[in-house]
């Protein structure tokens, strides 16, 4: 384990032998790159941003939320209002963009993501919200899509309305959930292929997509939704497969996986849902309450909660612990696999988990 100046809710990501990680100190003031070496972690490199205007963010929130991305040339990493910056697997500052001000009392977490030569990040949240889509290798703006209905989140929280959503991307399109719609663009050019109404005002969670059909979760309490592929236009009415009027609390993203829908909600309660119906399979109570997003790996789900307890559970209809293990550390990143290995941030630490097994007798 590699202790960590402070805490943080990014999750860690994983190519090949590096881990590459953001991370705020100073309150904000100081926001970091840092490269881990996967094999013994000890950092290879880090790279700082000052910012020196005001940003506000929830206390829940600390600064950095945002996960980087890489493609195994450069890694980009998103630090809010203090911009979106590309180094090289090295650690070489490539390019940097100003993506101006993120005002929002609850901060801002959305993170970039990759299509073929280009880097696209929902800009928000906050009055201001745009989607974004640069060239990767030189960060000049390809297109870019304004996106009503954005709000810094003061006054009545009747009127509050904000999406922390990261695209997701499927095929040679794009999935954002946004206040009252989930949106599908095309990746090349960020024409609208099509829109399903029925999301709440505040959205949180990432877009899921399997098995021809797209799933939506609105935050704060707010409806769920599944939509059959392939539409046009508005297609509310000809592909919306269900949709629930509430919900429990969802901050972190769940997974499809063999016509189900499983995730962790903010309560600690795991659920187990149909994909084509929104039925409840069960639900079962873990611990402490949950910001982590559930991570598939086989037939296993990894999940983890606030409390630092860390969860595997049977991927199926029929629900079953396999295993808990407990970190003792405050976590609300999700969990990162590879190789074997699982990548665990907590506010403390973060934890490469494995299986050493002993040499075979001579």
């Amino acid at each position: 384990k590699l202790e960590l100046p402070g805490p943080g809710n990014s999750s860690p990501i994983v190519w090949e032998q590096r881990i590459f990680l953001t991370q705020a100190t100073g309150k904000g003031a100081e926001r970091w790159t840092w490269c881990i070496d996967r094999s013994d972690g000890k950092v290879a490199w880090k790279k700082k941003v000052n910012y020196t205007g005001s940003e506000p963010t929830h206390a829940t929130n600390p600064y950095c939320s945002a996960s980087p991305v890489t493609d195994g040339e450069r890694v980009i990493v998103s630090h809010g209002s203090a911009g979106l910056y590309c180094y090289d697997l090295e650690g070489k500052e490539l390019w940097r963009r100003d993506l101006g001000e993120f005002r929002h009392i609850w901060g801002n977490a959305n993170s970039p993501v990759l299509y073929e030569d280009s880097c696209i990040i929902n800009c928000g949240p906050g009055v201001r919200t745009q989607l974004l889509c640069l060239d990767k290798k030189t960060g000049k703006e390809k297109w870019k899509v304004p996106v009503p209905g954005g709000h810094e989140g003061t006054g009545g929280r009747e009127n509050w309305t904000s999406s922390w959503s990261t695209p997701l991307v499927l095929d040679s399109s794009l999935l954002v959930s946004y206040p009252g719609r989930l949106i599908s663009f095309d990746a090349a050019s960020g024409k609208e292929l099509w829109s399903c109404g029925g999301l709440g005002r505040l959205v949180y969670t990432s877009p899921l997509a399997r098995e021809g059909v797209a799933v939506s979760m609105s935050g704060f309490m707010g409806p769920p939704m599944a939509v059959r592929l392939g539409g046009k236009g508005e297609i509310t009415g000809s592909h919306r497969l269900w949709r629930q009027e509430r919900a429990q609390q969802r901050i972190g993203s769940g997974v499809i996986h063999k016509g189900h829908i499983y995730i962790h909600n903010d309560p600690g309660v795991l659920e187990c849902i149909k994909l084509k119906t929104g039925e409840s399979v069960w639900k079962n109570r873990l611990a402490a309450k949950s910001w982590s997003s559930v991570v598939l790996a086989g037939e296993r789900l990894y999940t983890a909660d606030d409390g630092g307890s860390c969860f595997v559970v049977q991927a199926s209809p029929d629900f079953k612990i396999l295993a808990k293990n407990e970190l003792g550390e405050r976590i609300r990143a999700s969990i990162a696999v590879s190789r074997g290995e699982l990548f665990i941030r907590s506010y403390k630490h973060l934890w490469c988990i494995s299986r050493h097994r002993a040499p075979a007798p001579r």
